[in-house]
């Protein structure tokens, strides 16, 4: 199939279409409760997140015994190495899978170690604090690779082939990306042709950034089943072998950072996979990823984390150590500033982090709405807490780490840390689409009322009884917006000094509700077209779940370890004081804004009406195509696929 017709075969999807199969993938049941749908409704409901949840002394035990284990054979990385090498050396690999890294998250039972989500988690900050390249491999393997899947959604004899392997020797992956597809499923091109016989099916299509693929040696793909007698056809998962014939890796990718991140390009012709290597029904493979990715979204926080704290132990470090004007600069006020937020958005974030793993492990609340935020947001402030450590240092923090090593001075990797850290607000759903996936969740409640008041599509009589739903609705919820426990002196008064930022995230709670009723009620059915509005109101919520969730941490901390209380409430103050400032700011900018404007103007340049603008500079790209042409069909190039460890 040709580059041409092979665009054909996804149809040229419109934005219905598109939207329809995106929410067809979606859940849309809500079974167990959700402190952030709560919050988006204006109903701070604390008795889902406090007491703080902590994990079962079995679960300490195991996890702390094998972090032990894990810290021991993490000091012996050269991480630099691997920096320089663009590799992760064999036998880093080899020792992983000895301790069992493979298969932290696979049950004991198939012969993982069967570590719980706050464990797994915290193993991946550990391993990511080393080198991030080593945790996004053992991230992408067991997170959105192969184990995850199959053991949510394999079958007995599924779990049983595969878990095994992955727990011990084989490196998994997950193919969903093409390049001309990204997040928009419903253009997606990878076919698999079902056999005559149904015994197989025969895959084919090019799979891009594969992280893992270049060493996986099993993979998760997602393809489109044509629809046919006896095949309902749709996206469809399937486990495949690496080294099945007319497979074909055929570029290693490079990166400004995760330089040894194996993330490569894969073509597939005529790929015989059998049946029995689906993953749940036909047409099932987008709901699949989605719910892999409910609880997989963790661990790039984790990694987040284990920045964070790298970052606030060197600010602390160099301000004490660096002296300027006869003062170390952390005791100038800029720099002190930096310090604060540095180490006040790491406590955060390894709240935040905490808290939706602990769900997870409960499985009492539903999380997708926390595990988004979490990514979302662990992933943006991470970037600047990065960004922030580099300039505290200076021409030290732009200076990579083996220069300031030649010239005698500690080796600190704090340019590193940043490039390593910007993939996080791209990966797994970039910002920019978290916002989307979030806010969609957000107005659910107003969605599933009004529905067919703002379809275009529907008719008088879906109409009147979709008003008379909403006006029910409405009628009892608006009242709850009107007056809280955000209102009272005296309430969360068992939260001391941090009361009151509990009280300002009640009131916000419900602000942020009438917020998005209004502009329900001002934009109706072009109210998902309003996207810099909604991404701050996804925002708004994640600063409230940040604030409620370091509050709760710090109190269960003081109580937990009095010896860490006042600095636990320390940090959670001057976060929540920074927060507040932030979400104030949001708040502003939902009314005032230039999104009107951005919109017209960035009409106006991809119209060509500024290339003026351009004139005087040289383009430094190399000549090709923005996105390149696919042609399906046998691979032409070399197989640079490699077996690792």
């Amino acid at each position: 199939m040709t580059a041409v017709n092979r665009e054909t075969a996804a149809e040229h999807v419109d934005e219905r279409q598109a939207r329809a199969v995106a929410e067809a993938a979606r859940e849309t049941e809500w079974r167990k409760p959700s402190f952030g749908k709560e919050l988006y409704l204006g109903r701070l409901r604390l008795d889902l997140v406090h007491p703080y949840p902590r994990p079962a002394a079995e679960s300490v035990q195991e996890g702390e015994e094998f972090l032990a284990r894990l810290r021991d054979f993490c000091s012996t990385i050269d991480a630099q190495r691997i920096e320089r090498e663009d590799r992760i050396p064999d036998e880093v690999m080899r020792g992983l899978k000895e301790l069992g890294a493979l298969g932290m998250k696979i049950p004991r039972a198939y012969g993982g170690l069967g570590l719980s989500q706050l464990y797994y988690n915290r193993a991946l900050t550990l391993v990511g604090s080393a080198c991030p390249a080593i945790g996004a491999l053992l991230s992408a393997h067991q997170s959105i690779g192969v184990p995850q899947p199959v053991r949510m959604f394999g079958t007995e004899e599924q779990k049983r082939a595969f878990l095994p392997r992955c727990a011990t020797t084989d490196i998994s992956a997950f193919l969903l990306t093409e390049p001309d597809v990204g997040s928009d499923p419903a253009r997606l091109h990878a076919t698999a042709t079902p056999t005559e016989d149904g015994s197989a099916y025969l895959l084919d299509g090019v799979k891009l950034w594969t992280t893992n693929g270049v060493v996986a040696d099993l993979l998760v793909v997602m393809a489109r089943v044509p629809e046919s007698d006896g095949h309902r056809g749709g996206i469809s998962a399937f486990v495949v072998e690496g080294d099945s014939e007319g497979i074909t890796v055929e570029n290693r990718n490079t990166f400004m950072g995760l330089r040894g991140l194996e993330n490569g390009v894969t073509r597939f012709h005529r790929v015989r996979v059998p049946a029995e290597n689906r993953i749940g029904e036909e047409g099932k493979g987008l709901k699949i990823a989605l719910s892999t990715l409910n609880t997989g979204r963790l661990s790039l926080p984790a990694m987040c984390v284990g920045a964070g704290k790298w970052c606030t132990k060197i600010a602390r470090e160099w301000s004490r150590e660096r002296v300027q004007w006869g003062r170390p600069v952390g005791k100038h006020e800029e720099v002190a500033k930096k310090v604060s937020f540095i180490s006040a958005t790491t406590y955060a974030m390894t709240a935040m982090l905490d808290l939706a793993s602990q769900f997870a492990d409960d499985e009492r609340n539903d999380i997708r709405i926390e595990a988004a935020i979490a990514k979302l947001w662990c992933s943006e402030m991470a970037s600047q807490v990065a960004d922030e450590l580099v300039q505290l240092r200076g021409g030290r923090g732009y200076e990579t780490a083996a220069s300031l090593a030649a010239r005698g001075e500690r080796g600190i990797p704090a340019e590193q840390t940043l490039r390593d850290l910007r993939i996080n607000r791209i990966f797994e759903g970039s910002t920019e689409i978290m916002h989307l996936l979030i806010a969609r969740e957000a107005v659910d409640a107003h969605l599933s009322v009004a529905g067919d008041i703002i379809d275009p599509e529907a008719d008088t009589q879906a109409k009147a009884r979709a008003f008379a739903k909403a006006s029910g609705f409405y009628a009892t919820w608006l009242p709850t917006l009107v007056v809280g426990e955000g209102q009272r002196p005296g309430s969360f008064g068992e939260f001391g000094p941090l009361a009151g930022h509990l009280r300002y995230a009640e009131r916000a709670s419900r602000k942020l509700a009438r917020s998005t009723f209004y502009a329900m009620s001002r934009w109706q059915g072009k109210m998902e077209t309003k996207q810099g509005f909604l991404s701050r109101v996804v925002d708004i919520g994640a600063e409230l779940f940040a604030m409620s969730a370091v509050v709760v941490r710090a109190h269960s901390d003081r109580e937990q370890a009095p010896e860490r209380g006042q600095s636990a409430y320390e940090l959670a103050d001057a976060f929540c004081r920074q927060s507040r400032l932030r979400i104030d700011a949001l708040f502003t900018a939902l009314w005032d804004n230039t999104d009107d404007i951005d919109g017209k103007l960035s009409r106006r340049v991809m119209d060509d009406h500024y290339t003026w603008l351009e004139e005087g500079v040289v383009d430094p790209s190399s000549p090709g195509p923005l996105i390149a042409q696919v042609d399906s069909g046998r691979s032409t190039k070399e197989d640079v696929h490699r077996k690792m460890g």
